[in-house]
């Protein structure tokens, strides 16, 4: 290893470590804000039926709800893949949900065929990603809300995050950055 190699190692070495406690720092500052009280939305689900937010909570009194830009879009699509490979780690901490403008048929058909064991729902008929900023006027955007539920049934939004490529939600550009050439402008597909 040469001189120039060394510095350079080192140099990245300190910079991901500032990152980590950079991420430390925000995770921190979000944990101060106060959760905001919301309504108990309804969904859709297979057959037309309809479900509360209230009980897409299970048992938890905790929710993760992923916002899919629905079947359309290849890069939801990736992420949702990551979540099926963690859904068991996920599921034992929180409830889990991925929501999407796709009716439910849309939804099941899809999710058979990728393999998915987390269940959907449509926001078809609500509100609710537009509430929590995941629709404007230029259409859908993905990321993620988390809520509570206290025990006496209130829900309060904890969090919302937006995901994009580089994201911490996804490892697969992580993965690819340390590559010889990177991402080198790489485009999830449906499929390969």
């Amino acid at each position: 290893m040469t001189v120039d190699d060394k510095s350079l190692k080192n140099k990245i070495t300190r910079l991901e470590n500032e990152l980590f406690e950079k991420q430390k720092e925000i995770i921190e500052l979000k944990s101060q804000l106060k959760p905001q009280l919301v309504q108990n939305y309804m969904f859709l689900t297979v057959g037309e039926k309809e479900i509360n937010l209230s009980e897409m909570f299970g048992n938890k009194s905790d929710l993760i709800v992923v916002h899919n830009m629905g079947v359309s879009c290849p890069y939801c699509t990736m992420w949702a893949d990551g979540f099926n490979g963690l859904l068991q780690h996920l599921e034992n901490r929180a409830g889990f949900a991925v929501v999407s403008p796709d009716a439910p048929d849309i939804q099941y058909e899809f999710a058979q065929e990728r393999g998915w064991r987390f269940t959907m729902y449509s926001s078809v008929r609500s509100t609710f990603s537009n509430d929590f900023g995941f629709k404007n006027e230029d259409g859908w955007l993905p990321g993620v809300s988390t809520f509570h539920r206290n025990s006496d049934g209130a829900i309060f939004n904890v969090q919302n995050a937006y995901f994009g490529p580089g994201d911490l939600f996804c490892s697969v550009w992580h993965l690819f950055d340390l590559l010889d050439s990177g991402t080198e402008e790489w485009h999830p597909m449906l499929n390969y």
